[in-house]
């Protein structure tokens, strides 16, 4: 087997979200960074980095959570890496995967990514308790809305006079299914 490559992966959720802390200070030959939610594992460069890596290479994510959110996605990824012939090492963990896996490091991957996902809807949860706890004392305004009154009006006369909708979403920085929203509610 040849020595291959050492290929980065980052996610992080959002747009605004800052990536520099991920395999700061690890070399590697090549990176793949999505902005995209971790929900399940169709990202785009995450299904690159599935095309790109070949027998040897070793690739280096900074933990479990950032190549996958649920027990399930995290081992089906990391068995379909290292049934390839690819490592897979997660940094914070201190934990690489190599295809030829005692079964207590299985169990470690399930117990693990099974510990992370726990964390995470258990974050959901309480985020979604303070909301409401928050809206029934009048705390909780939501989201500032996209578009002022006056925007949405335009958007509104712009798209029954024909223009397309896609255009308008681009020149006024929402997406289409904001536009959309914004369309219904008028």
């Amino acid at each position: 087997m040849n020595k291959g490559q050492r290929v980065g992966y980052i996610r992080v959720s959002s747009l605004d979200q800052n990536t520099a802390r991920q395999l700061d200070g690890i070399e590697l030959d090549r990176c793949f960074e999505d902005r995209a939610s971790g929900k399940n594992s169709h990202r785009p460069q995450l299904q690159e980095l599935l095309r790109f890596v070949r027998e040897g290479d070793t690739v280096m994510v900074h933990s479990m959570d950032r190549l996958a959110r649920n027990v399930d996605d995290l081992r089906q990824l990391v068995l379909e890496l290292t049934g390839r012939g690819v490592r897979v090492e997660f940094v914070r963990e201190g934990l690489v995967f190599a295809g030829n896996d005692a079964p207590l490091s299985v169990l470690i991957l399930t117990v693990l990514g099974a510990v992370a996902e726990f964390l995470r809807q258990n974050h959901l949860e309480n985020q979604r308790e303070g909301i409401a706890k928050a809206k029934q004392s009048g705390k909780y305004k939501g989201r500032k809305p996209a578009l002022s009154t006056a925007q949405a009006e335009q958007l509104r006369r712009r798209a029954q006079n024909g223009e397309a909708k896609a255009g308008l979403a681009r020149e006024l920085g929402i997406s289409r299914e904001t536009l959309y929203s914004y369309l219904r509610s008028g």
